[in-house]
C-alpha cells in the first residue's frame, strides 16, 4: 500500500505546474448554436495534433461494446457525406479483449493523440485483477478532466426546462484508484485516494473553464462532513483556487443534497466540479434530466491526449443491432472532437443538422418517445446536410 501511495504522489505535479495546469484546446460550442467557444483560449494552451499531408487528421476509433460499433458506422457515414478531412484508425477493444488488445488501443491513442470511443463493458464476474477498460484508458493516458455539457434540447420533452450545466469530473483517482485488498477473511479495504496535486489541477481546470465560458458560479460537490480528510482536502483545494477567481461565485454542496437539488431545481447550477465517483453519479442524473443516454456527448482531456465519447457509460447491448439506437450523443461527441481539431466549419454543419433532426419529432427514436429507426434519423441528418450544402 505504501508503494502504491508513493507512486500516486510521484504522478502529481509540483510548484506552479501543480496550480496552473494546461487547460486543453477544446472548443466548446453551446449546443443550440449560440457559439461561445474557447478558440482564442485554446491557442495559448495545449495544441491539438496538426493535420498531416493533404490537411487530414488521423483519429483513433474504438467502437467498444453494444451499440458502439453501429454508431461508429453512422459517424463515418456522416463524415463521408460532409467530406470531413479525418481518417479513422479503428482498433477493436471490447469486454472480452485481452491485455494486448487494450495495450494496442492505448498505443494507438498515444500515436494519434485523439480518439472517438464507444463504451466498453466491464464483466463483474471476472477476477479482481481484471480492471475496467474505460478506467484504464483514463488513468494510463492521464485524461484527468471529464467535461460534459448538459443542456435542454428543443423537441425533447423533459420534466425540467432550461437546464444548462457544465460538469467537470476528476477522472483519475478517488474511488477509481483500483486499490483493494482483503485484510482478513470477509473484510475488504478499498482505498479512496485524494491528492492535493490532482485536486488543485481539476479545480483550476473548472474555474478557468467557467471564466472563459462566461459562467457565473462554480459548485464544488463533496462529502467532507463524513470523509473529513479526503473530501476535506478536495474542498480546501477548491476554496484555494476560488480565491484566485473573485469574479466567480463559489459554493460547496454535499453530494446527497446535490442529487436532490438536481432533480428538484437543476436551473440553480452553472459549473460543477467534483471527485471521480460523485462525477459519475451526477453525470447520470443530469443525463436523465435532459432526455437520456442517447442525447448527451462527452469529452475527456489530459495534457496531451483527448478522448471523446458519450456522457452515459451504458453500452446499450439490449438494443444493439436493432436499428433503435439514438445516434445523437455519439455524433455530437464527434462534433466536439472536430472543434478540438479546429475543424470548426465541419463541426458546426454536422451539429446543426443533428440538432435539427432532434427538433423534428417525426424522426425521434424510441428512447425519446418516437417510433422511428436509427437509419431514419441518420437519413434526416444527411438530407439536412445536402439541403444546406
Amino acid at each position: 500500500m505504501i508503494v502504491a501511495l508513493k507512486m500516486l504522489t510521484a504522478a502529481g505535479f509540483s510548484g506552479k505546474a501543480m496550480f496552473r495546469p494546461s487547460i486543453l484546446g477544446h472548443s466548446w460550442e453551446i449546443l443550440l448554436g449560440r457559439e461561445t467557444s474557447l478558440r482564442s483560449f485554446s491557442s495559448k494552451h495545449n495544441i491539438p495534433p496538426s493535420a498531416k499531408y493533404g490537411g487530414r487528421h488521423t483519429v483513433t476509433m474504438i467502437p467498444g461494446d453494444g451499440i458502439g460499433p453501429e454508431l461508429m458506422l453512422h459517424v463515418k457515414t456522416v463524415f463521408r457525406r460532409m467530406c470531413v478531412p479525418v481518417d479513422f484508425e479503428e482498433v477493436q477493444v471490447n469486454s472480452t479483449s485481452c491485455e494486448e488488445d487494450v495495450h494496442n488501443a492505448i498505443m494507438a491513442v498515444r500515436r494519434n493523440r485523439v480518439a472517438l470511443k464507444g463504451n466498453i463493458e466491464t464483466d463483474h464476474s471476472l477476477p479482481p485483477s481484471h480492471k475496467s477498460r474505460n478506467s484504464l484508458f483514463r488513468t494510463t493516458l492521464d485524461l484527468y478532466a471529464s467535461v460534459i455539457h448538459f443542456q435542454s434540447l428543443p423537441g425533447v420533452e423533459t420534466r425540467h426546462k432550461n437546464v444548462d450545466i457544465l460538469v467537470v469530473r476528476e477522472n483519475t483517482e478517488g474511488e477509481y484508484s483500483n486499490l483493494e485488498h482483503e485484510s482478513v477473511k470477509g473484510v475488504i479495504e478499498s482505498l479512496k485516494i485524494i491528492t492535493k496535486a490532482k485536486s488543485l489541477r481539476i479545480a483550476e481546470y473548472a474555474f478557468q473553464l467557467a471564466q472563459d465560458m462566461g459562467r457565473k458560479k462554480v459548485t464544488a460537490v463533496h462529502k467532507a462532513n463524513i470523509m473529513k480528510l479526503g473530501d476535506g482536502l478536495f474542498l480546501q483545494c477548491c476554496k484555494e483556487v476560488a480565491s484566485h477567481y473573485p469574479q466567480l461565485t463559489f459554493e460547496s454542496m454535499i453530494v446527497d443534497n446535490t442529487t436532490m437539488q438536481l432533480v428538484s431545481r437543476p436551473q440553480q447550477f452553472d459549473v460543477m466540479v467534483m471527485p471521480n465517483l460523485y462525477g459519475n453519479i451526477v453525470n447520470n442524473v443530469c443525463t436523465g434530466l435532459v432526455g437520456g443516454a442517447g442525447l448527451v456527448p462527452g469529452a475527456n482531456y489530459g495534457h496531451i491526449y483527448a478522448v471523446f465519447e458519450t456522457a452515459s457509460k451504458q453500452s446499450g447491448k439490449n438494443i444493439a443491432n436493432k436499428n433503435m439506437a439514438n445516434p445523437t450523443a455519439m455524433l455530437l461527441s464527434s462534433c466536439i472532437m472536430l472543434d478540438y481539431l479546429k475543424l470548426h466549419s465541419y463541426a458546426t454543419s454536422i451539429r446543426t443538422a443533428v440538432l435539427a433532426s432532434v427538433e423534428n419529432k417525426s424522426v425521434h427514436t424510441p428512447d425519446i418517445g418516437g417510433q422511428s429507426t436509427t437509419l431514419d434519423f441518420i437519413q434526416n441528418i444527411i438530407n439536412h446536410i445536402d439541403t444546406v450544402n
